[in-house]
This record gives structure tokens, C-alpha cells and sequence, in this order.
């Protein structure tokens, strides 16, 4: 199998076992690599089977992210039950979306070490298990304790799940599945305040536990790597190869530590980072803002009964499903600025992370399109559908902007992909379980109009920012610590 220097891997292992070569010699020529069109490589692996696992991890993405919201239908009957008040309630909400935050943090780093498909399986399990609590709890603060530990469990699927869709597919097949993946933690919040119940969440969560088992293998490289060379060892008695991660002395305490502070100083150094990880979380703290602005609007204005106001939400839904299905055209559009590069640079080789951001630079102004238009439209005199269809902009945009967002950090930070996804997560996170906290508050205090209003103004400000960094975005590279 060949190496990364073309020598093949079974020269290395007898090399390997020259007791002249010194230790970190060794450990070099001993560790496994892959062979050529090795059938257990995840890009070798049918389509089929490849898509299968990108739809069952997305669909287990949908259901962590239609746990967080169904937790706003509840609300009324919270304060009936548990006698609270309604920003206590609320802390259910933005307590899971704080889980969400950090579980990456951990997870991330574990699924590393250990491959995705335990994480994976154990995760999921604790999302299930902190799911009955959620479902029979008797006091208030039962229910928000579990609300936590129910989204640091489910995150898995929002961050480590993305490395296993990067794991089964090349980059220049990457776009299209990303792309589903990237869309269905953004789905799910509009598909939780439909009336589902946390009994429904129960039994979806089970099956996709199931289906986990069954159908998804270990994607991770390294893993399967460390898996054979296990496998090569018990066969023939040596002491070699060694896997990856068997290779690996780095102690686990240490790299939990790395992956705490390097999210931290990609926020702090690197200003491209910064702005997008803001941007992003700018957007989706609006959307869990809109849960509680949604009701106030739809029912003050247009005195929508609960089930009608749960229908809302598929303004955003329509908008983001459209948004996916633009997904061919983007890929055209990459495939012809790579070509275009190539023409005017023949003896250039690789490509340029700012080309994956043209969705986020039309998205952007979408996003700010629709606010304005959410907010001056929602007047009794006006077709409830109008601000529907500003929710619809909102929704379309957003997908387009992250879209754009995640395949730009992930290849603009090869070596630390994980790290700046940890980042985004943390800072996406922190937005989301803020705003819902302060949303009722604003929409009262501002008056429906001008809160959604400065929403538009703050989501304005950043419109300029995709179109600079695809315009500037390799010139400041360049002065990067982190970006290769």
C-alpha cells in the first residue's frame, strides 16, 4: 500500500522491525496507511451505503433540532403545571441550545480518538435516555436540568456527524451531501412547534438508535485504520503495524484542553473566523428569537389559535427547502470559478476556500430582504401570508449564508476544521439560547414592528462582510496563523 513518500506499506513494515532504527523511526515506518483502492477506505464505499448514512445522520440531526423548539409549545402549559414564570420557561429552551454549545467541545475530540461510530451510538443513547425525564418530569427544575444534558448528548450530530459526511466523500463530491446535512438541524426547529410531543421525539429517537446500529459504519480514517492494524497484529503475532491513534501519545486530558482553547483563539486571532462565526449565530439566535415572536405576532395581529401559529413556521420551512434545491447550482458555479482559476494560472494546483462562498454572498441580502418585509407587513390589513413569505426569504437566505459558511471554514482551516466548526458551534450556541431569553421583552418593549425592525438593521451590517472575504479572503490568509 503506498505511503506518502511512495514506498509501500509492507517494505515499511519489514523496515519496521529492524531493531538498528530508532524509536520515532519506527514508529513511522510502522504505522498502517491504506492501500490503493483498499475497499475498506469510506470513499470506496457504494453509493448507496454512503448516502444511507449521510440521511440517517441527518435525520438524527432533525430530530435533536426538533427537540430544542418543540419545547415552545409547551410553554403555557409549563406555567400552568410548574406555576412558573414565562422566562424560567424559556430557560428550557435555551438551556438544551447551551448543551448543544458544548458538547462539541468534548465530543469532538473523542470522536477523534475513538472513531464516530461510538460516539455516535453512545450519544444518541443519552439523548434517548434524557428524553424520559423530559417527557415525565414533575417540577420544573427536573425538566431544565435534563433539557441540558438532553442537547449536549444530541450535539454529536451537529458537529461530529458534519466530519463523518467529510470522511465518505472527496471534495469534489462533498457539496451536494453537506449541503443536506448542513440544512436539517435548520429544518427541524421549523418542524418542532407543529404539535409533536415528547413521546413522538421518544419513539423517533429509538428508531434512529436502531438504524445507527444497523446501517452506519465507522467512517473515520483513522479508526478503521487502527481497526486493521489490531486485526493485522492478532494475525500474525507481531507487535506492528500500529494505527494512527495508536501512534498517538498525546494524553486524552490534553486534548480536551486543545479543544477548548483552540476554537477559543480562532475567535480572538482570526478575523475572518470571528465575523462568520458572528454572523452565523447572529442568524440563528434570530431564529430561535422568532419561536417566541412568531406567537406574539401571529397571534396579536391576526389572532391565530396555537395549531394555526405552529403552521407559521412552514414560511421558513418552504424557504429553506427551496434554498437546498439550488444546491446544482452552486456546484456549477464552483466547478466554473476552479475552471476559470485553472485558465488564468495553468500551473496552479488546489483551489481557493473563498470560492464556497458565493451561497452566503447571495443569501445574505435575502436574509435582510425578508426581516424588513416580516416587519412591515404584519398589520391586520395585510394577508397573513405576506410576512409569511418575508419568513420565507429569511429562511432561504439563512440556509444559503451557512451553506457558504461551513464548507469555507472547513477547507480554509484544513488542519483545524474541527476546531473552527467547534467555534462556530459554541458561538451559534451562545446566540441561540441568549435571544429567546430577551425576545418576548423586546417585541413588548419596541412594539412588533421595530423590534424585527432592528433585527434587519443588525443582519444589514453584515451583508457586506461574505462579498469582502471572497473579494480579500486569500490576501489575508496569508497573514494567518491557522489558515494553510
Amino acid at each position: 500500500m503506498p505511503t506518502e513518500d511512495g514506498t509501500s506499506s509492507n517494505s515499511c513494515l519489514e523496515h519496521g522491525s529492524d531493531p538498528n532504527r530508532t524509536i520515532n523511526e519506527r514508529a513511522f515506518v510502522e504505522t498502517i496507511q491504506w492501500d490503493e483502492n483498499d475497499p475498506a477506505h469510506p470513499f470506496k464505499g457504494s453509493l448507496a451505503r454512503r448516502w444511507l448514512t449521510v440521511v440517517i445522520v441527518s435525520l438524527c440531526s432533525l430530530c435533536v433540532a426538533c427537540t430544542s423548539s418543540i419545547y415552545t409549545t409547551t410553554y403555557d402549559q409549563l406555567l400552568d403545571e410548574f406555576h412558573c414564570s414565562q422566562e424560567v420557561a424559556t430557560l428550557g429552551l435555551s438551556l438544551f441550545v447551551f448543551g448543544m454549545g458544548f458538547g462539541p467541545l468534548i465530543l469532538g475530540p473523542l470522536s477523534e480518538l475513538y472513531g464516530r461510530r461510538i460516539i455516535f451510538l453512545s450519544s444518541f443513547t443519552f439523548f434517548l435516555i434524557w428524553l424520559i425525564p423530559c417527557a415525565v418530569a414533575k417540577n420544573i427544575q427536573t425538566l431544565l436540568i435534563s433539557r441540558f444534558f438532553n442537547g449536549f448528548a444530541g450535539s454529536a450530530f451537529l458537529s461530529v456527524a458534519g466530519g463523518a459526511v467529510g470522511d465518505m466523500f472527496p471534495r469534489h463530491q462533498l457539496a451536494a451531501p453537506m449541503m443536506i446535512y448542513t440544512a436539517s438541524p435548520f429544518v427541524g426547529p421549523e418542524l418542532g412547534p407543529l404539535r409533536w410531543t415528547f413521546y413522538t421525539l421518544l419513539l423517533w429517537a429509538a428508531t434512529m438508535l436502531v438504524s445507527i446500529y444497523l446501517f452506519v459504519p465507522e467512517t473515520h480514517h483513522p479508526a478503521i485504520l487502527t481497526q486493521k492494524a489490531r486485526q493485522i497484529r492478532k494475525e500474525t503475532g507481531n507487535s506492528w503495524p500500529l494505527g494512527p491513534s495508536e501512534n498517538n501519545n498525546i494524553p486524552l486530558s490534553e486534548l480536551l484542553l486543545r479543544s477548548i482553547v483552540r476554537p477559543i483563539m480562532l475567535l480572538t486571532l482570526e478575523p475572518m473566523c470571528l465575523n462568520l462565526c458572528v454572523y452565523s449565530a447572529l442568524l440563528l439566535g434570530i431564529l430561535y428569537l422568532f419561536f417566541g415572536a412568531f406567537q406574539i405576532v401571529f397571534e396579536s395581529v391576526y389572532g391565530f389559535e396555537l395549531w394555526q401559529r405552529g403552521l407559521t413556521f412552514l414560511g421558513l420551512l418552504v424557504g429553506m427547502v427551496l434554498a437546498i434545491l439550488s444546491d446544482p447550482f452552486w456546484r456549477r458555479n464552483y466547478q466554473r470559478l476552479e475552471k476559470d482559476h485553472h485558465a488564468r494560472n495553468p500551473e496552479a494546483s488546489g483551489f481557493d476556500p473563498e470560492w464556497r462562498l458565493p451561497p452566503a454572498i447571495a443569501g445574505a441580502p435575502l436574509v435582510t430582504i425578508g426581516l424588513f418585509i416580516f416587519s412591515w407587513t404584519t398589520y391586520p390589513s395585510i394577508h397573513w401570508i405576506v410576512p409569511m413569505i418575508g419568513s420565507a426569504l429569511f429562511g432561504a437566505g439563512t440556509i444559503l449564508v451557512y451553506s457558504g459558511i461551513f464548507t469555507f471554514l472547513v477547507e480554509a482551516y484544513p488542519s483545524y476544521a474541527a476546531s473552527a466548526l467547534a467555534a462556530n458551534s459554541f458561538t451559534r450556541s451562545t446566540f441561540a439560547g441568549a435571544f429567546p431569553l430577551f425576545g418576548t421583552q423586546m417585541y413588548n418593549t419596541l412594539g412588533l414592528h421595530w423590534a424585527s425592525c432592528l433585527l434587519a438593521f443588525l443582519t444589514l451590517a453584515m451583508v457586506p462582510f461574505p462579498y469582502v472575504f471572497f473579494k480579500y479572503g486569500a490576501r489575508i490568509r496569508k497573514k494567518s496563523r491557522f489558515s494553510s
